[in-house]
This record gives structure tokens, C-alpha cells and sequence, in this order.
């Protein structure tokens, strides 16, 4: 009957002891984040309940388990496993808590400045998104080598792993010549503020806004909704274009190819007009000019400013629909026009006498014929 009932309460009273401390420290939780709705801390924390119970239950099973006198014959293998499970929950909740920390911070530091600098909230947000993943890396080859660890055939190969190391890394580092770049490329742009999370960016002639930054590769979202995935080391070698880049504000420009009859004055006046009834437009400038002319057409030119890339796009089509709407209604001479008329031949002129091969004029072919002398 002892045998039944020790490993019963041993391991039942663990699984018991486990939900019971789980239950009490989420409930603590939930009251500090109910207390302190400031801060997403307590809240954050709760993301770690999993974790923490199986390292709750993992210990106090690793601890009992001799007690217990259960599998006797697998003693050794069992507590191997109850150690595996032990070291990665423990690696599993430090992360949980580390994300949450760093959340919280970021949250933080994002309200109180994304009003007065947006462009410094994005790099501090990748700059997080990074330092997180590096983390959740360094602690997951820690958790991974402490497991092997626990296996006396990994320790004893630890000796011969150790004395090729040299040789390892050099082998390792060429072959991964390309991911070590991307890496360090990834470093390069969370901290040297190159391009940041919600960059507006044209990379190869696609514009789109930055969406994911790692620590090998960047994904891009084009303005269609598609996504452009490309190695970080990308960024650092060759040139782009960051709208982001300081201030956001932008001047857009719209061309037109008129008439040379066009009221340039007029459509000054009107370009005005349509900006003070367009929200996109931010009010700081505009101007309309002729830049170039053609034999049949000439080119005129508009700037208008915004606030971001998206308003100076609307601006933008806005300008050039209601433009040509108001010449076809009101100017409709000052559209490109086809001339189908013919072409008119300059005026007669008499023949250029004709030289003879010595170089001398031909006096008989400019001689005028007897016929009509006289």
C-alpha cells in the first residue's frame, strides 16, 4: 500500500503545489496590473504563466523524485528528462520576462515622444525588435548547451570539441561568409539609424514602407500590398531612397504637356485653389512653372508640399485630376493638339547655277534661251 501511495502524493502533490503557486502568482499579477494601468508590465508578465508552472512543476519533481521510488529502473533517464524540461522552461520564462521588460520600456519611451519625434521612436523600436532577438539567441544556445551537458557522452566529446575549435571557426566563418555579413549588416542598421520600422523607402524602383527588420534580412511592403524580402547587407552596400530620413515632410511634382496657348496665369491661380480645398496639403508652398518647351507642346510644371509620402501622393493625383478636368471644361485650346493641316513649302526661289567641273558657273546654263531675248 506504501508503494502505491508514496508516488502517488509525491507526484500529485507536486502537480497540486504547482497550479496552486501558478494560481496565487497570476492573481498577484492581475491585481498589480488592475492597481498600476500605467504600465503594461504586470500585464506582460502574465504571457509567462506556461513557463513558470512547468518550471514550478519540473523542480519540485526533480526534487522529489527519489522519494518517490517510482520506475526505479529508469531512474537515471527519467531525471536526465526532468533536468531537459527544467533548463529549457527556465531559458523559455527569462525570455518571457526579458520581452516583457523591454515592452514595457519601449511602450514607455513611445508615449511620451511619438508626438514630438516619430522618426526617434521607429529607430528605438528597431533597435528593440533586434536586441530581443539576439537575446531570445543567446539564451536559447545557452539552455541548448547546458541540456547537452547534462549527458556524460557530450562532456566527455567537450575535450576534443574544445581542441578543434580553432579549426571549426575558421571553417565555420567561410562557409558562413554571407550570414555573418547579413549579421553584422543588421547590427550596422539598428544602430547606425540607416533605416528603421516604418521607413518610407525605394529600393530597385519599388516604393514601400519598412514592416520587418532581422538580423539577416528586411521585408518591405510596396504600396499593392506585396512584400519584397532582401538580405540586410543590401542596405549597407548599395544606395536607396529613405523618405523618412530626418523630417517626413516632402514636395511632390505633377508635369503637363500643353499647348503653347495655355493660360500659365490661370492655372497658377487655380493650382491654389485646388490646394486650399485638398486636407493632404500642408500649406508650407506650391508653384507652377514653365520648364521646357517642345515645336508643338511645352511643359508645365507644379510643386505642392506634405506632410509624409502618403499625403504628397495624394496631393499629387489630386492636383493632376482636377487640373485637366478644369482645362478640358473651361481651356480646352491649351490641350496637346495634332496638326493635320498640310505642311506649308517656302516661297519659290530660282535654281542655283550650275558649276562646271572645272569650278567656273556654266555660262551657257545660266544664259537666257534666245527664244526669249529680245
Amino acid at each position: 500500500m506504501e508503494n502505491v501511495l508514496r508516488p502517488l502524493i509525491v507526484v500529485g502533490g507536486s502537480v497540486l503545489l504547482t497550479l496552486v503557486i501558478g494560481w496565487a502568482t497570476d492573481l498577484l499579477l492581475r491585481r498589480a496590473d488592475g492597481r498600476q494601468s500605467d504600465t503594461p508590465l504586470w500585464g506582460l508578465l502574465r504571457r509567462g504563466r506556461v513557463p513558470y508552472q512547468l518550471l514550478l512543476c519540473a523542480a519540485l519533481l526533480r526534487g522529489s523524485y527519489d522519494e518517490a521510488q517510482l520506475f526505479q529502473d529508469h531512474r537515471v533517464g527519467i531525471g536526465r528528462t526532468l533536468t531537459v524540461v527544467l533548463i529549457g522552461s527556465a531559458a523559455w520564462l527569462v525570455i518571457r520576462i526579458a520581452a516583457a521588460v523591454v515592452e514595457t520600456s519601449y511602450t514607455r519611451y513611445a508615449s511620451s515622444r511619438a508626438q514630438r519625434d516619430p522618426a526617434r521612436v521607429r529607430r528605438v523600436r528597431t533597435q528593440v525588435t533586434l536586441i530581443m532577438r539576439v537575446v531570445s539567441a543567446v539564451v536559447g544556445v545557452v539552455a541548448v548547451a547546458a541540456m547537452l551537458l547534462t549527458f556524460p557522452a557530450f562532456r566527455a566529446a567537450g575535450a576534443s570539441l574544445l581542441a578543434s575549435a580553432g579549426i571549426l571557426g575558421i571553417v565555420a566563418g567561410v562557409a558562413a561568409q554571407s550570414t555573418l555579413s547579413n549579421m553584422f549588416a543588421g547590427f550596422q542598421i539598428a544602430f547606425g539609424d540607416m533605416v528603421r520600422i516604418g521607413d518610407t523607402v525605394v529600393v530597385d524602383g519599388e516604393w514601400g514602407t519598412v514592416e520587418e527588420i532581422t538580423l539577416t534580412y528586411l521585408t518591405v511592403r510596396t504600396w499593392d500590398e506585396r512584400r519584397i524580402t532582401m538580405p540586410v547587407s543590401y542596405f549597407t552596400s548599395k544606395p536607396f531612397e529613405n523618405w523618412s530620413r530626418g523630417t517626413p515632410q516632402m514636395t511632390g511634382v505633377v508635369y503637363w504637356q500643353l499647348d503653347h496657348s495655355a493660360p500659365v496665369d490661370e492655372m497658377r491661380d487655380k493650382l491654389r485653389d485646388i490646394l486650399r480645398e485638398c486636407p493632404a496639403w500642408d500649406g508650407r508652398a506650391y508653384d507652377l512653372s514653365v520648364t521646357d518647351t517642345t515645336p508643338n507642346t511645352m511643359e508645365v510644371r507644379a510643386l505642392m508640399t506634405a506632410k509624409d509620402a502618403d499625403d504628397v501622393w495624394t496631393v499629387r493625383v489630386t492636383v493632376r485630376e482636377r487640373m485637366i478636368g478644369w482645362l478640358v471644361r473651361e481651356h480646352p485650346y491649351a490641350l496637346p493638339r495634332v496638326n493635320t493641316a498640310d505642311a506649308l513649302l517656302p516661297p519659290h526661289r530660282p535654281p542655283a547655277p550650275r558649276r562646271s567641273p572645272d569650278g567656273f558657273p556654266n555660262r551657257r546654263a545660266v544664259e537666257t534661251p534666245r527664244a526669249d531675248r529680245g
